[in-house]
């Protein structure tokens, strides 16, 4: 199931600051055009607070956001009354997708994929961006590698001290694929005083022929994988491998 981002979503944008959100939105818009995508509507699924979304827009894709938190779509909806973006969001679990009509691509990005941490999630959500790509679109999606959660995360404590808050995130490795993240935040709400926060998510590294079967099982193959936001190809040591796919059948899936 998809994480809800609670509390942490008030802290998500200033903790994740280091993301450079124009470099990975143009990244993706050239990963679309490399492969012969369209400059159409763009699906961004898992947009949390929006910051690529908007990327996107600005790029000239009309953009549909799509998240399960409540508290992160509530942050962008707090930007999209700041800077007058057209973004429409949408408050949905991405194994449940339902949209209008067709998209002319689909992006996921900053692993949201690997929130989905029951394999047949996964599956139901490559299925569910299948059902709604327009023929011939892409899927251009990025993963955390099985060697990043066991070398990278692992059973490991990282410390984020800013101004106005500090955290304190901790991993616990489960089953060699499985982070359970633990977070306590602590926010400076007047002179001398702190209000503390409690958050928990967790992610799953699927292994290459998991991926393969849940794309193959939705109707998807694989164009192209790449190592990170690069156009290299991913090795042993990859922590984030970035997928360009689209539809086995060149006609598109029916929808039901």
């Amino acid at each position: 199931m998809n994480s809800g981002y609670g509390e942490f979503s008030a802290f998500y944008d200033l903790l994740t600051s280091e993301i450079d959100y124009e470099a990975r939105g143009r990244y993706f818009d050239e990963l679309n055009r490399k492969h012969g995508g369209r400059n159409g509507i763009l699906l961004d699924l898992g947009c949390g607070t929006g910051k690529l979304s908007r990327v996107f827009e600005r790029l000239g894709y009309d953009v549909i956001g799509v998240d399960v938190s409540e508290e992160m779509l509530a942050v962008a909806y707090e930007q999209k009354e700041k800077t007058g973006d057209q973004v429409t969001y949408l408050c949905q679990d991405m194994a449940k997708l339902d949209l209008y009509g067709t998209v002319d691509v689909a992006v996921s990005a900053l692993d949201s994929l690997n929130h989905l941490t029951r394999y047949e999630d996964f599956v139901s959500a490559l299925d569910r961006v299948s059902l709604f790509l327009h023929p011939g679109g892409l899927f251009l999606f990025d993963l955390n590698t099985v060697y990043k959660h066991q070398q990278v995360l692992e059973n490991k404590t990282f410390i984020y001290d800013f101004d106005e808050v500090y955290c304190a995130w901790q991993n616990t490795l489960l089953d060699g694929a499985l982070v359970e993240m633990e977070l306590d935040l602590f926010w400076q709400a007047e002179e001398g005083s702190y209000e503390r926060f409690y958050d928990s998510f967790a992610e799953r590294a699927y292994s290459e022929k998991e991926i393969e079967k849940a794309l193959g099982d939705a109707g998807l193959r694989i164009l192209a994988r790449y190592a990170g936001d690069t156009f290299d190809a991913p090795k042993g040591d990859t922590q984030r491998v970035v997928y360009v796919t689209t539809h086995l059948n060149p006609e598109g899936r029916q929808k039901n």
